[in-house]
């Protein structure tokens, strides 16, 4: 099993985030403490899980909540933690400074992923981030330098300011950098957010996109899901998702995943904190769990078992296999294409 912990606290709010953040609820950081131990302690009770593989502490903004607050819940969640538990923390560069990075090693994180979106600071201003390209890379050297082997940056893509010199420069900037990992997500316009309104500030290409995957490729990274970038280290936490393994999730807006049902916590961060073990359920048919599994397997290097499939089914996989879009390997299907993973996740459903 593993452990998702969401900290909904922010310095600003991008005009392109649609996840839960306050950044005018500061003075409930320690009341909010508070509540994620409760819930974490009724959690533990309730799905009683011997180990716990990996924990990922996301956002919001991590960095922007002090690490002795999250000190109680790391205590308490210590003897439930495998012996080589992967243990991940957000943060963003400029708030993850070198001693709440130093902070954050001791509690036993050893991951770091860095909301970086890129090292070109006009289009970082366009994207609402408040750090510089300067702050990107000193963050993450201090990362290094504080005893993290293992760290991340995200890079956004498909805006229109993006080039193929932009993002060329953006990788080539991060593989200089002791990084093992990357993520490349495509700018979404997401409802309720600032974007959603400006349709223009959204250039999507399928070109650009593949002169991306080229580039990273060129600098050593491997492409293991459809927005994922291993240079030595695949994330372990997301390959858990993308097996429909169980999940427990803490925290205001958290969603939890086990024997086939979804636990979702309260969005509301005073209500949350009223009732943090308050949470509205909902039961998954099979046909929706079905889908869910192929749908992150075709996205995925995870692959899916042929098992999975009906007898009927196995024309259409010959077909894909045929067209050089999918291939079978040790008695798994795997997706050549991640570009098509939603396409042939319904031509196979």
């Amino acid at each position: 099993m593993i452990l998702y912990l969401h900290i909904p606290f922010c310095e600003s709010k991008c005009p392109y985030c649609a996840f839960v953040s306050y950044t005018n609820k500061n003075t409930l950081k320690e009341e909010y403490a508070k509540a994620i131990v409760k819930q974490l302690e009724f959690e533990l009770e309730r799905f009683c899980p011997k180990n716990i593989a990996s924990v990922f502490v996301g956002g919001g903004t991590p960095s922007a909540f002090p690490s002795e607050l999250l000190k109680p819940f790391m205590d308490k969640l210590a003897p439930f933690l495998d012996e080589k538990a992967e243990i991940t923390t957000e943060a963003n560069p400029n708030s993850a400074s070198f001693e709440w990075l130093s902070k954050m090693r001791r509690l036993g994180f050893n991951r770091v992923s860095f909301g970086v979106q890129s090292f070109n600071d006009k289009k970082l201003r366009f994207l609402g981030r408040i750090h510089s390209q300067k702050e990107a890379k000193e963050a993450v050297l201090n990362a290094w330098k504080v005893g993290f082997n293992n760290i991340s940056v995200d890079i956004i893509y498909d805006t229109k300011m993006d080039t193929k010199k932009l993002l060329e420069n953006d990788i080539k900037t991060a593989s200089l950098l002791p990084v093992n990992h990357l993520s490349a997500y495509s700018l979404t316009l997401e409802k309720k957010t600032p974007f959603f309104k400006m349709p223009n500030v959204k250039k999507e290409s399928l070109h650009l996109a593949k002169s991306l995957v080229k580039i990273l490729k060129n600098e050593g990274f491997s492409q293991y899901e459809v927005s994922n970038f291993s240079r030595g280290y695949e994330c372990f936490h997301n390959k858990q998702y993308w097996q429909h393994e169980s999940y427990i999730g803490i925290g205001c807006s958290a969603v939890g995943f086990v024997n086939g049902k979804r636990f979702y916590s309260d969005k509301n961060l005073k209500e949350y904190i009223k009732s943090p073990l308050t949470q509205r359920v909902e039961n998954l048919s099979e046909k929706e769990l079905r889908l869910e599994r192929l749908f992150l397997a075709m996205r995925s290097n995870i692959g899916i078992s042929l098992e999975f499939f009906s007898k009927q089914k196995r024309s259409k996989i010959d077909m894909l296999i045929d067209g050089k879009k999918a291939y079978i390997k040790d008695d798994r299907l795997y997706n050549s294409n991640y570009f098509l993973a939603d396409e042939i996740t319904l031509f196979l459903s």
